[in-house]
């Protein structure tokens, strides 16, 4: 895909995110590997209008060169890619219910998530919880290398998701299965439920391994 219609895919995809609720004001950022570098959304943009001329441009040594200043979690963005060579997308959302998980006591930081899907297994797979560091810390991408080395989709502490795909619209749909899966959970507190057993987690990964 161009680089042009790579900026117009990053548009569509911040107005559709916006439109459904799944981030609000200045919230959240995507980006997209080039072969020379990104592309960013803007530090301070809103996701429901963005204009594909003004998107942040970084090279591969991750030096703005073009367009508007790029998001504060820039250094986010680059710690995925860089442990993910085969990822070639990120989003980092600030959406509700996956917040909301993010704030509750007594989870597994190893997954955060029970298997409650098999969708969920399929395109979110495990989600471990990165601890909190205020946005733009360099010690938040420190330790989200620490994860990303072996985890397509992290829960950031008080903070919300990030998740990598292979395009675009893989790592949109995790972070949707991610969202719906988290809104599932807390509306299930204090009922008896029934997750996915490991064999029948085991072969839904068997099936339908991560691709990330």
């Amino acid at each position: 895909m161009s680089e042009a219609a790579l900026r117009e895919a990053i548009c569509r995809t911040g107005a559709s995110i916006f439109s459904r609720g799944l981030t609000h004001g200045a919230t959240g950022n995507i980006s997209v590997r080039l072969d020379d570098g990104w592309l960013m959304t803007p530090t301070g943009s809103n996701l429901g209008n963005l204009d594909p001329a003004r998107l942040s441009r970084l090279d591969a040594r991750g030096a703005h060169i073009a367009g508007d200043p790029p998001t504060k979690e820039a250094s986010l963005h680059r710690a995925v890619y860089e442990e993910r060579p085969q990822s070639n997308a990120v989003v980092h959302l600030h959406s509700t219910h996956s917040v909301a998980v993010s704030v509750l006591a007594g989870v597994d930081p190893a997954d955060v998530l029970p298997p409650l899907t098999a969708y969920y297994v399929m395109r979110v797979g495990t989600l471990p919880l990165v601890p909190f560091y205020r946005p733009g810390d360099p010690a938040l991408a420190a330790a989200i290398r620490d994860h990303a080395r072996g985890h397509h989709a992290l829960l950031l502490a008080n903070h919300g998701p990030v998740v990598a795909g292979s395009s675009l619209s893989a790592a949109l749909d995790a972070t949707e299965e991610l969202e719906e899966t988290a809104r599932l959970h807390l509306m299930l507190q204090g009922q008896s439920v029934r997750p996915l057993s490991p064999a029948q987690v085991a072969e839904v990964r068997a099936a339908f391994p991560v691709k990330g």
